[in-house]
């Protein structure tokens, strides 16, 4: 209850004072309109030029367009504006205030900001996501999975981004590394089917994007049986868990401005 309070004090402060900006905010809107319909244009293309998404329907491939959307939107809201600001911290020295708080300096370091641009985009993604859940035909229990397979994918989002953000404690200057790996996150827009077998290796044990978007949407539409929910959340939680051990492992190595 303790980092709830915390989080939502955050965030509170955070939209406040990003909403002075009223017309960028509803620029925002706009833009994820235009984006989310561009998104859907896209894939369209494909479909209606004869290609083939690796053996997936119009219908299903928008799953996991949906869940590539919803990574996106935090990527904007959440991981972006905080983890970035790692590097920053570390070569301003204000990672110092933040080691000394009475609080997880992972959690500190990982909510502090949330971008009220973010939203619209979160909103859209969740309205792409309905829809595409909607045109394939999900029954109740496609919706738990869809649920709970997003729940698993944005946790392991999560976990890789903080893992490429920690090496800012070595390389200060590489505080645009959030921003890469949410580029090649979104290649995760497709099912990795449609890649050629070198990439969908790469996707699926280098780079878990597979897990991300492609898995949980396989068991939402029950081409994989409910109990690969258990697999991705195992692999997001190894990821968590690694994520935690590396950045106690960095901190050691971190020379606060004080020393």
């Amino acid at each position: 209850m303790r980092y709830l309070k915390l989080l939502t004090l955050f965030w509170q402060t955070s939209l406040a004072a990003r909403m002075e900006y009223r017309t960028a905010f509803a620029l925002a809107f706009l833009e994820a309109g235009l984006e989310a319909a561009g998104k859907l244009f896209g894939v369209y293309l494909f479909y209606a030029n004869g290609f083939d998404l690796g053996g997936w329907r119009w219908q299903e491939a928008l799953v996991v367009l949906g869940l590539a959307s919803l990574l996106d939107a935090f990527f904007i809201g959440v991981f972006n504006p905080n983890l970035r600001r790692i590097s920053e911290m570390v070569q301003d020295g204000t990672l110092d205030f933040v080691l000394l708080k009475p609080a997880s300096s992972q959690f500190w370091v990982s909510v502090q900001q949330f971008a009220a641009e973010g939203v619209p985009f979160v909103l859209m993604s969740l309205g792409l996501l309905g829809y595409a859940g909607a045109v394939a035909g999900l029954d109740a229990a496609g919706w738990l999975r869809l649920g709970l397979g997003a729940a698993a994918a944005l946790l392991l989002a999560y976990a890789v981004a903080f893992l490429f953000a920690t090496t800012s404690i070595w390389f200060v200057k590489i505080f645009n590394v959030v921003y890469f790996l949410n580029t090649i996150v979104w290649t995760g827009q497709y099912p990795v089917q449609a890649y050629s077998r070198p990439f969908r290796l790469f996707m699926t044990f280098v780079l878990p994007v597979y897990f991300m978007t492609t898995a949980p949407a396989e068991v939402a539409l029950a081409r994989l049986p409910a109990s690969w929910l258990l697999v991705v959340f195992a692999v997001a939680g190894g990821v968590l868990v690694l994520s935690r051990a590396f950045w106690r492992f960095a901190l050691r190595f971190y020379a606060s401005a004080s020393s």
